[in-house]
């Protein structure tokens, strides 16, 4: 079901106030796993910023995006970027005979 932000006032359709976030701007993403940034609006909130072109933009960290997500770039490749396996082969290893 679609809902819209619209209230019919006397046969004019009224674009509700108050309902948008108020800091919403551009923002700086970058892939941790191959250093792409991309910049678009949003309203995630950070405490690192970043200079692109001149410009500081807060800066939002990610492990992946789609320049090295897998479905995107045709490439597999295994990406272990806080040592998960070998929490895993350590957390287990009690439990092996």
């Amino acid at each position: 079901m679609i809902k819209f932000a619209f209230r019919k006032n006397k046969d004019v359709h009224v674009m509700r106030k108050d309902i948008h976030p108020e800091n919403y701007r551009l923002v700086a993403f970058k892939d941790m796993s191959n250093d792409d940034v991309f910049l678009t609006k949003s309203t995630a909130n950070t405490k690192e910023t970043l200079e692109v072109d001149g410009v500081q933009y807060p800066l939002v960290k990610l492990e992946i995006s789609r320049t090295s997500h897998p479905f995107y770039t045709g490439k597999s490749k295994l990406i272990d970027t806080a040592g998960r396996i070998d929490k895993f082969k350590n957390k287990y290893a009690k439990f092996k005979k």
